[in-house]
């Protein structure tokens, strides 16, 4: 049947049942017994059925879009447009339309007139204080979230998650083999899965390890100034701490300057040596040897008097502004284009019937190790 267009009476005469059985099993609707879906979906497969989206979309009302929300503050990061774009390509692949919900058009009830526009919705990294979410999730269409939401509201169709609590123990485990003994970690507060799972991590990787994560609180999308002016004070408070990590998107670089401000060098780690002495290794800068216990003196600074110990930096997430900053920082690749089309992939995978509600997906993560954490070879 490859001379021409299959249609529904194919796959129902090759699978031995009605047309109307075909529909139902390929759409998730009806009463179909299971076997027979299964059945009636791989005679589909095998015959290379495509279903008219024209035809279909008439049938349903359907309006041929799904919608998109992102955060309030998802304008001005990076991470967030290559998401999009990600949805947006794995969309039109089934022929769907993204539309980019403002977030005051959802706010205040009207959800209801949201849902009449589209099919399907998208709600990524969702807030507890944004307004609009729990209208979303309640507007009467199929909505996959991007992380879980942690706020009281009606459950997704379906949710697409990462491991954040492995990305964070990965650059906690990474700086600590590279030398640190006192890290930090600036995280937004925990409204979102995202930050929840930041700032639990921090405390129990602490606890097992036996070492005091210092944790303070930035926005969510925290600005480099922001973050710049974050570890200026923690490095004035706790001049021991010898390693940052920066969740939010772009604001490591924040870091770096707090750390030329503060008279701390970027990239340096002490390795053990045979004979128990340790070395200091720099990124940028000159290598000096001491033995253990001791201390190397440093240059006086705004952050006061104390011996300048060196300062690793790392981020959460990885974008332009942690690849192209100087030294480039360590940070972990959400692959951000591949996450949005794994949300939008497993929402045309609900509407289209060929997954049941309440999937959950898991989505992979990648570490770079860049100059902030690595010595030079």
């Amino acid at each position: 049947m490859t001379s021409r267009t299959v249609t529904l009476l194919d796959v129902a005469r090759v699978a031995g049942v009605s047309k109307s059985t075909v529909s139902d099993a390929l759409q998730g609707s009806g009463r179909v017994a299971e076997a027979t879906r299964e059945r009636v979906r791989a005679v589909a497969e095998e015959l290379g059925y495509r279903p008219n989206s024209a035809a279909r979309r008439l049938r349903r009302s359907s309006t041929g879009a799904i919608g998109l929300h992102l955060p309030q503050t998802a304008t001005r990061l990076d991470y967030y447009m290559n998401l999009a774009f990600g949805a947006v390509a794995r969309a039109q692949e089934e022929g769907l339309d993204v539309v980019l919900l403002a977030p005051a058009g959802v706010a205040g009830g009207e959800s209801g007139r949201v849902a009449s526009r589209v099919d399907g919705l998208l709600v990524i990294d969702p807030e507890v204080g944004d307004s609009a979410v729990p209208g979303l999730l309640d507007a009467g269409v199929p909505v996959v979230t991007g992380e879980r939401y942690l706020g009281p509201a009606a459950a997704p169709s379906g949710a697409v998650i990462c491991d954040n609590a492995a990305s964070l123990t990965a650059l906690l485990d990474h700086v600590t083999e590279r030398g640190a003994r006192h890290p930090a970690v600036l995280a937004p507060a925990g409204t979102s899965a995202w930050a929840t799972a930041l700032r639990a991590t921090a405390a129990s990787w602490g606890q097992e390890h036996g070492v005091a994560v210092a944790l303070r609180t930035v926005p969510f999308a925290a600005t480099p100034q922001e973050a710049e002016e974050t570890t200026l004070a923690l490095l004035r408070t706790d001049p021991a701490v010898d390693a940052v990590i920066c969740a939010p998107d772009g604001a490591a670089p924040g870091v770096l300057r707090a750390a030329a401000t503060a008279g701390r060098t970027v990239g340096t780690v002490s390795v053990r040596t045979a004979g128990g002495a340790t070395s200091g290794r720099t990124i940028g800068g000159a290598t000096s040897g001491h033995t253990a216990g001791s201390t190397t003196p440093g240059r006086t600074g705004e952050a006061g008097t104390h011996p300048r110990t060196p300062l690793l930096v790392a981020s959460c997430v990885d974008g332009t502004a942690t690849r192209s900053a100087e030294p480039p920082v360590t940070a972990v690749d959400l692959r951000p284009a591949a996450y949005g089309r794994a949300c939008a992939e497993l929402l045309c995978d609900i509407l289209a019937g060929r997954t049941a509600p309440d999937t959950v997906r898991r989505h992979a993560w990648a570490l770079e190790t860049r100059a902030s954490t690595t010595p030079p070879c």
